[in-house]
């Protein structure tokens, strides 16, 4: 059975008086390339209503623990949220921004999920792995 998601991205980035915007723009779309980023009162902006992308940068990555420690410690009911550095996005890769914001501040992703639930589709996105590698529900069964 094919599972039907249905989530929300909000992905808002600063654009302070020494960057670019097109820059922060390119950064925004090349990690949620489904996205139109778009600014607004000195900052980017842009919603996705997928995260295929992302989640195959995580796989490529080989952070789909840390990814899931990310999502499920920063939820909040139905929505996870996530902070994301800049640089690395703009050369395509996944660095989540931990402890204290970048002078130039983070790009700030808010996944609302409306179905299925979230541990569903953060499984989805960043299965649990074992000894590194994804696990998944066949795995079980």
């Amino acid at each position: 059975m094919t599972m039907i998601y249905s989530i929300d991205v909000q992905v808002t980035a600063p654009v302070t008086d020494t960057e670019i915007a097109d820059r922060v723009a390119t950064a925004i779309a090349n990690i949620f390339p489904g996205a139109e980023p778009e600014q607004q009162h000195g900052e980017v902006v842009a919603e996705a209503h997928s995260l295929d992308h992302f989640s195959e940068l995580l796989h490529r990555q080989e952070i789909l623990d840390t990814a899931r420690g990310e999502f499920f410690g920063n939820r909040r009911g139905d929505t996870f949220s996530f902070d994301l550095k800049k640089q690395a996005a703009f050369e395509g890769v996944v660095n989540f921004a931990v402890g204290n914001p970048d002078e130039l501040g983070d790009i700030h992703v808010r996944v609302r999920v409306e179905q299925p639930s979230v541990e569903e589709f953060v499984d989805h996105i960043a299965p649990p792995t074992e000894e590194g590698k994804p696990v998944t529900q066949d795995d079980f069964e």
